[in-house]
């Protein structure tokens, strides 16, 4: 998941890897606060959809799009608009506002990078306005069941609102001069996640897979590990070169170097920890001799606290 959502205790217990407490808002106002213990999930909607969008150019005929939920990249030209990623519900309007502004094109296509609300939420939305919505075939199934994570009930997606067209393995989509390729990622935030790749911009999305300026979320409730994760950002460099623009799934606009930094914090406190855990520490234990602590300027001041991404990546190792 995703956002400017902050916690100050252990609060995953929903995402099947911390025992605690109850997600907390540090910066939302009482009246998001009181909405959140009504209906969690709508009240996150609420707070995300209000973000301004942010507008980026990356290329002649693609733009990134920030705010209200993950990153989100549109390729357009004379075959239509293809998008990656379609922010949280109430942010429609104002996407929707951002598309036509962009040219007189229609929606084409959405892909969805995952499963997450954030990031699928508008799948329906797409729908009406004549869109496909092209996923992992992991995506559509995990659309399909309910789920508890962070604090949130999510039933399963009417059927108006899952994907049209799914793939097991990648997907070459070709339309305004460029070969978008669409390829899965061992599970790594998510076991829905995919990389979308356009070789003439030299643009890379990475989806959740990359978090760039803070600790990442590992959705372990659907599949999602610390060595996936590290996995994914080495398939990312791969693909990579000095020239490419990385698009995170949350963060701003990435480069080979800074997935680079990302992919050493991850490696190093992952091994750091993996080394206390089969040495029989506890989780407390391991927390205690704090293995973040030279990467906790630079990456700890997002979505989670540093103890809590230490927790996710001790109850995540394989």
């Amino acid at each position: 998941m995703t956002g400017h959502l902050s916690s100050r205790r252990s609060f995953l217990h929903a995402a099947g890897v911390l025992s605690g407490s109850a997600l907390l808002f540090r910066y939302a106002p009482d009246g998001v606060l009181a909405a959140f213990q009504a209906n969690p999930l709508d009240a996150r909607r609420a707070q995300m959809g209000g973000t301004p969008i942010q507008t980026l150019k990356l290329g002649e005929r693609l733009v990134m799009l920030s705010g209200p939920g993950g990153n989100v990249v549109v390729l357009h030209g004379p075959d239509g608009k293809i998008v990656v990623d379609g922010f949280v519900k109430p942010a429609w309007p104002a996407l929707k506002g951002a598309l036509d502004a962009i040219d007189g094109s229609p929606i084409k296509s959405l892909i969805d990078t995952h499963w997450h609300f954030d990031h699928a939420d508008n799948n329906g939305s797409f729908r009406k306005v004549g869109a496909g919505v092209i996923a992992h075939e992991n995506t559509k199934t995990r659309l399909m069941q309910s789920h508890d994570i962070l604090g949130m009930h999510f039933d399963p997606a009417p059927v108006a609102e899952l994907p049209t067209q799914t793939f097991p393995a990648g997907l070459t989509l070709n339309a305004n001069g460029e070969q978008t390729r669409l390829s899965h990622v061992a599970p790594a935030h998510t076991d829905t996640d995919i990389f979308v790749f356009f070789p003439k911009a030299n643009v890379l999305h990475m989806g959740d897979v990359f978090f760039n300026g803070f600790y990442p979320f590992i959705d372990a409730s659907t599949g999602g590990n610390i060595d996936g994760m590290v996995a994914g950002a080495e398939a990312g460099l791969e693909i990579a070169d000095a020239q490419t623009k990385i698009v995170p799934g949350h963060g701003p606009l990435g480069s080979r170097a800074s997935l680079d930094a990302y992919r050493y914090m991850l490696t190093t406190i992952r091994d750091t920890v993996r080394t206390a855990k089969k040495a029989g520490k506890t989780l407390a234990e391991a927390q205690a001799a704090k293995p973040s602590a030279a990467f906790d300027a630079a990456w700890g001041k997002g979505m989670l606290p540093p103890d809590d991404f230490v927790a996710l990546v001790y109850n995540t190792l394989r």
